[in-house]
């Protein structure tokens, strides 16, 4: 469906379907729903979403074949570059962006964060100006967490959502305008087998944006907001035109202006990066503009040419925001969107303030000031973070550096990037075991978590989610596949990497709690880290695990309800 036009009286007559019954015969729900719950997934909304599945579901499943032919374009030497056949729109100055939606025109500080209920009230008592809620790489997508986050964002939209938790209590602040929400959907790679439809599960992206748009859209424009995403993972403007058409269907659907939703796109994939000006056209009247999502993109780098042994990186801590690509990087798509008058945002600070040790506190935050003083003065229009603890740093240095509410003002005009330069791979520094050591325990210590349905771990006073073990197993990957020697004299090959990887597996379940999954996660990160096998996603490769969903599973038939 290249393009959906629905009038407002066939979304009159699609809102209210006249035997809903039927178009939910081969609806089912694999997860339980409970008496507090079961209103988030009522008739209505599973209507809605077998809609959104049946309408653009197909379509989805050919982009992620179109990015595996490009993978393999890739390893037969390819080069990236921009699209010659949308020449016309990156040279066309007329077109825009749509103006900044209500409560998004000043966004410099964002806190990010699962969407679990105490985090929920914690980012909307931070001092930040929005918050995004996140369905993505910071939650482990079990059944109870997706839905129950979803509840949680229900009842903070409606001021409902304090709670007590033994003797502490969680209670939304009122001495403020709250930060604005913005819901992170899971990227289009991701499927929800709790949900099928005609016994195929749903997209994780449609089930995401379905369930918190029906429920929540409307009431957040009552009260002065609107239903605002993130979009993540995406690798081509055709992926961000598929999140239009969804837009345009479920603004029709329920009677709703078209250009209400608001869509910031992560630029966090290589590919992506050659197709800013693409992707905010295809978004144009749903546009909140980009976002540097750092750490996915240095993920991405090394996944898409992982067989090129050109793009080999040295150890994680080395590859920061100012070597070639990733400057070139900030400062293409701060160039695009200001030049399309739209957002462009910057990193995240996942650093977690220190309150054992005043003196290493001091040098977290000088950290994080220094990050954000490049952001800034780069010209970002704001700036994420993952703790609330840094929000006050991060303010002190946007309010001084960004008097006014964004900097689409700053135009960037002397910035001229080039293919080569984002692909420039002169990246200084060693690989050390050390730093393979690193990689495992990120890595381990990620997929534990996510394996006991956590998707967000601090690990060595940093916030570590998806993103950040992407990059350790890439790197793992790429170092036994193309035999490099550390900066010890010791070869990298399968054998060694194995047996570091059970080492730090031993160290870590012999010193973490009783029940951990180490041994678990082990097991599936010893099939990534030999140069060999190859997962798209590690969030893919462990789906199943969290999921518990089979053919004896019990399904709740939405028809019979």
């Amino acid at each position: 469906m290249a393009g959906v036009g629905i009038t407002s009286k066939s979304a009159q007559l699609l809102s209210r379907p006249a035997n809903p019954e039927q178009i939910l015969k081969e609806v089912n729900v694999h997860g339980a729903l409970t008496d507090q719950n079961r209103h988030i997934l009522n008739k209505d909304v599973t209507v809605f979403l077998a809609l959104l599945h049946r309408t653009f579901n197909e379509r989805r499943k050919t982009l992620l074949e179109r990015r595996l032919l490009r993978q393999a374009n890739l390893d037969k030497g390819e080069q990236l570059d921009f699209l010659p056949e949308t020449k016309h729109i990156r040279e066309n100055d007329a077109w825009r962006g749509a103006p900044p939606a209500p409560g998004l025109q000043d966004r410099r500080i964002e806190i990010t964060g699962p969407t679990n209920r105490s985090m929920v009230v914690n980012a909307l008592n931070a001092d930040v100006w929005t918050y995004m809620a996140d369905f993505e790489d910071a939650t482990a997508p079990t059944w109870e967490n997706m839905i129950n986050g979803q509840l949680n964002l229900y009842d903070a939209i409606r001021g409902q959502i304090d709670f007590k938790q033994g003797e502490k209590e969680y209670k939304l602040r009122t001495d403020r305008v709250l930060p604005t929400l913005i819901a992170r959907a899971r990227g289009w790679h991701l499927v929800e087998k709790h949900f099928t439809v005609d016994g195929e599960p749903i997209s994780g992206s449609l089930f995401d944006f379905g369930v918190y748009f029906f429920n929540n859209a409307e009431e957040l424009v009552k009260r002065g907001r609107g239903p605002y995403f993130y979009l993540p993972k995406m690798e081509s403007h055709l992926e961000a035109r598929l999140w239009n058409d969804v837009f345009n269907l479920a603004q029709d659907y329920i009677g709703m202006r078209r250009g209400t939703i608001r869509g910031t796109v992560l630029i966090e994939t290589i590919t992506a990066a050659f197709e800013m000006d693409e992707i905010i056209y295809e978004l144009r009247d749903h546009s909140a503009g980009l976002n540097c999502g750092r750490w996915d993109y240095i993920f991405s780098v090394i996944k898409r040419f992982r067989q090129n042994p050109g793009f080999v990186m040295p150890d994680r801590q080395n590859v920061t925001m100012t070597v070639p690509f990733m400057d070139a990087y900030v400062r293409l798509l701060i160039k695009t969107c200001h030049r399309r008058q739209v957002h462009a945002m910057g990193g995240m600070a996942a650093q977690i303030p220190r309150k054992d040790d005043q003196a290493e506190n001091d040098k977290v935050m000088d950290a994080v000031r220094a990050d954000k003083m490049r952001e800034v003065r780069a010209g970002h229009d704001g700036t994420w973070v993952a703790h609330p603890g840094l929000a006050a740093v991060t303010a002190d240095v946007f309010n001084t550096y960004m008097p006014t509410p964004n900097q689409m003002h700053v135009r960037r005009e002397d910035v001229h990037v080039t293919a080569n330069d984002l692909l420039n791979m002169n990246v200084p520094g060693t690989i050390t075991e050390e730093g393979i050591r690193k990689n495992l325990n990120i890595g381990l210590g990620y997929m534990e978590g996510w394996l006991r349905g956590i998707g967000c771990v601090p690990i060595n006073y940093l916030m570590e989610d998806a993103a950040t073990a992407e990059v350790s197993r890439s790197q793992l990957w790429q170092w036994v596949r193309h035999g490099i020697t550390t900066a010890e004299g010791k070869k990298i090959d399968k054998d060694y990497s194995l047996k570091l990887l059970y080492e730090q597996a031993d160290e870590l379940e012999k010193n973490g709690p009783k029940g951990n999954k180490y041994k678990l996660a082990a097991q599936y990160f010893a099939t990534q880290v030999t140069g060999e096998d190859y997962s798209e996603f590690l969030t893919s490769l462990l789906y199943d695990e969290i999921t518990h969903v089979s053919g004896k599973t019990p399904a709740t038939n939405m028809a019979k309800l």
